[in-house]
């Protein structure tokens, strides 16, 4: 029996298929942004600027909450700056410290425990800074 009867080469079929879907995404994000570039915007973009006063409701985007949180939370300035450095080292030392030939956290509890404390912390910072 041959086997090679059922296969698809990946080439011609899916290629055009991934460039297809690729111009119709590109295309609907170029549609948006030329005929409606206002309709995902924040609407405080739209109020008059006063130079002599710094409105009161600046806050960060979501994303950033939990680093300032971190910012916040030390009144010392560079306190706060090494602070937020060290809570991004820490993130990136994380898959450093991972020295097991098993690539899953399935059979290690410890990893599992240090990995839903950082999300919980991450969590609670960007609550905290929210607020």
């Amino acid at each position: 029996l041959n086997s090679n009867s059922d296969k698809i080469p990946f080439h011609p079929y899916y290629s055009y298929k991934d460039l297809l879907g690729a111009t119709v995404m590109i295309l609907f994000l170029l549609l948006l942004a030329l005929f409606s570039p206002n309709l995902l915007g924040d609407p405080e973009n739209f109020t008059p600027a006063n130079p002599l006063v710094t409105p009161p409701h600046i806050k960060p985007e979501w994303y950033f909450l939990f680093a300032y949180a971190i910012l916040r939370s030390i009144p010392n300035k560079l306190g706060g700056v090494l602070a937020l450095l060290f809570s991004i080292l820490v993130l990136l030392l994380v898959p450093m410290l991972h020295t097991s030939k098993q690539r899953g956290n399935t059979f290690r509890p410890i990893s599992q425990a240090i990995f839903w404390l950082l999300m919980t912390d991450i969590l609670i910072l960007t609550w905290i800074g929210g607020q």
